[in-house]
């Protein structure tokens, strides 16, 4: 494992551990040359899901795309970056878990979104709105009297 700091190829394993989910190893390196320390993270490789996005086009599944658009939705908000990593672990876990080679955008977007509702009210209509391109206002005040319904 090459340092992130020097870029030397020598690093050593200090530390090994399962991470909170217990679907990935945490391990603390340090590099023989610097010997600055890092954390890395090992994850058992899954098949590419491919997602369908709204105009037809396929591209290989990105987890940062969704950590983004949350991250986005997020913004400003009481919302600590540990809820966020679990919230998308949670929402990449349920992509894998349908056992499909395609997915739609439309499922990813809705897992986000049922996830957010019950995480943040304000994160979940932004995310919402951008999701669902609301197109006026009155759009918007129906989505936010589903939320305070």
């Amino acid at each position: 494992m090459k340092c992130p700091f020097c870029g030397h190829d020598n690093t050593r394993v200090i530390d090994s551990r399962p991470a909170e989910d217990n679907n990935s190893i945490r391990r603390r390196r340090m590099c023989d040359e610097c010997g600055k320390r890092f954390t890395t993270y090992e994850k058992v490789e899954t098949i590419p899901v491919i997602i369908i996005k709204k105009d037809n086009n396929r591209e290989t599944y990105d987890r940062s795309k969704i950590e983004a658009g949350i991250l986005r939705a997020c913004h400003k908000r009481p919302i600590s970056a540990s809820q966020i990593t679990q919230l998308v672990d949670e929402v990449e876990t349920e992509i894998f878990n349908l056992e499909e080679k395609e997915v739609s955008s439309q499922i990813v977007g809705e897992l986000v979104m049922n996830k957010l509702k019950r995480l943040e009210a304000v994160a979940y209509v932004r995310f919402a709105s951008v999701y669902r391109e609301f197109k006026d206002v009155n759009t918007f005040l129906e989505e936010l009297k589903k939320v305070l319904e």
